[in-house]
């Protein structure tokens, strides 16, 4: 088993542990709108919220400060906040204090449920232990809504992937998923660079340079993390800007896998793996600072024990999300497991293409729970790889973020992606946009899960049809 170890965030999230159905979530008592504050130099809220972790009955909401404070959000049924709670930051023992993140964990909500809320932050002048005042209360008047996840919400999602700050395609990607408007969206992987301060992954979820820079604040988000989200000392602790899941989402043994998740959205099942680095542990370059292999192991305990809750079990389609993809048919590609050091003239790159590693602790559980597809990114280059006798799941990999060419030459081959999965006429229907052409690149159906007839059909109900190659 991993070893775990506990920082901070760790802690305060395990205190949510003792959290009761029939209590309140931490922090909470009756909302109220504060008097005006006199005004600052500085508007103390600096973002949009945004909506972290979809889930049955929690929800994660991250804003921006620019002074140190202690934020809060306001949260009820009715559209108007007449019955609203207030969910303060931090734990039971005390809220938090932060300059630059706030982070609102709300816990004890009803699935398939329309929520309304609004963001608050107290500006906090902090001397010492003995001598901190709040000095005013900045109160955002946009009130949004979302709805939790659960098996009688919509069954509609978008994965985006490989963004790597470049605004004109995450722009296209968010304007996209504004039009279709999913019930949750997966960010699957390279959000970032290598990212070295809390303020660049500020820019990157918080506040990037698009025009809808609220496009998470009624849309949720979950994250499947790529190897560049794990590169730079800032993102060695994402956490501070994008929470982990909730301790109580997990059993204790899995505390420390706070990416990982499992969530029942109307038919579909989403399963969330984190395929970690695309260098070996053992590569020079990082130094032993990476812990990939352990991790792996830890989620292959994880997925056994997530495909047998009966909310995924029983879900019609199952699909799973990592970043590398868990298959490539390229002998040049890469697998990822060329020790010590990823190098071997047989492959075209000193990185992992794909994971062999991952495949085989992972294949087989999602094998034989009948998982009809898996959707990767990484490799820049959209892909379908049908079912086959040996794999019955199908696998996409998602564009990268170049717009139609590379290295100053136009290719075709390259194009930033949406994918869209809705579930339509009792068919699950994955649609490819292309953010180049504004087309549908390619159209595929999924039928459901019939375990007894799925092992022998050798993956024949997966149906696949092109749509206007864009």
């Amino acid at each position: 088993m991993l070893p775990v170890a506990v920082g901070a965030a760790e802690v305060a999230q395990a205190a949510d542990l003792i959290t009761h159905a029939d209590t309140a979530s931490p922090g909470t008592e009756p909302a109220a709108v504060p008097p005006a504050s006199p005004a600052a130099d500085t508007p103390l809220i600096t973002s949009a919220p945004m909506l972290q972790n979809y889930a049955a009955t929690s929800i994660g909401i991250a804003f921006a400060v620019s002074d140190m404070a202690n934020g809060f959000v306001d949260i009820g049924l009715r559209e108007d906040l007449s019955d609203a709670r207030r969910v303060k930051c931090g734990g039971y023992r005390m809220t938090d204090i932060d300059d630059h993140v706030i982070q609102v964990r709300i816990t004890d909500l009803e699935p398939a449920t329309t929520y309304y809320y609004r963001i608050g932050a107290d500006r906090i002048a902090y001397k010492g232990g003995y001598n901190m005042n709040i000095v005013g209360t900045e109160t955002d008047q946009h009130i949004h809504h979302f709805t939790t996840a659960g098996k009688d919400a919509r069954a509609h999602f978008c994965v985006i992937n490989d963004t790597h700050v470049r605004w004109v395609p995450f722009g296209r990607a968010i304007d996209k998923i504004a039009e279709l408007s999913p019930s949750c969206v997966i960010w699957n992987g390279d959000a970032s660079n290598v990212e070295e301060t809390i303020e660049a992954q500020q820019r990157i979820f918080l506040k990037p340079e698009i025009e809808r820079r609220d496009y998470a604040s009624q849309i949720p988000y979950l994250l499947c993390p790529g190897n560049h989200d794990s590169r730079g000392m800032a993102n060695r602790h994402l956490e501070r800007v994008w929470m982990y899941r909730q301790p109580e989402e997990r059993l204790s043994r899995y505390w420390d896998l706070g990416r990982n998740f499992a969530v029942r959205m109307g038919d579909i099942a989403l399963i969330g793996l984190d395929t970690a680095e695309d260098k070996l542990d053992t590569n020079p370059k990082f130094a032993g600072l990476f812990n990939s292999a352990a991790y792996r192991e830890a989620q292959t305990a994880w997925l056994r024990d997530a495909l047998q809750q009966k909310e995924i079990a029983h879900a019609p389609y199952l699909v799973a999300l990592c970043h590398i993809p868990l298959f490539d048919a390229n002998p040049k590609h890469n697998p990822g497991d060329v020790a010590p050091n990823d190098s071997d003239p047989r492959y075209s790159t000193d990185f992992a293409m794909w994971q062999r590693t991952c495949a085989n602790l992972w294949g087989p559980l999602l094998e034989k729970a009948h998982c009809q597809l898996v959707i990767t990114a990484h490799q820049h280059r959209y892909r379908y790889d049908a079912p086959t006798e040996q794999r019955h799941w199908a696998q996409i990999v998602g564009g990268g973020p170049e717009m139609g060419e590379s290295d100053g030459k136009k290719n075709k081959k390259l194009f930033p992606t949406v994918i869209e999965g809705e579930v339509r006429d009792n068919q699950l229907v994955i649609t490819i946009h292309n953010l180049v052409t504004g087309k549908v690149q390619e159209k595929l159906t999924f039928d459901k899960r019939k375990e007894k007839k799925r092992r022998n059909d050798k993956g024949k109900e997966n149906k696949r049809r092109n749509e206007g190659k864009g």
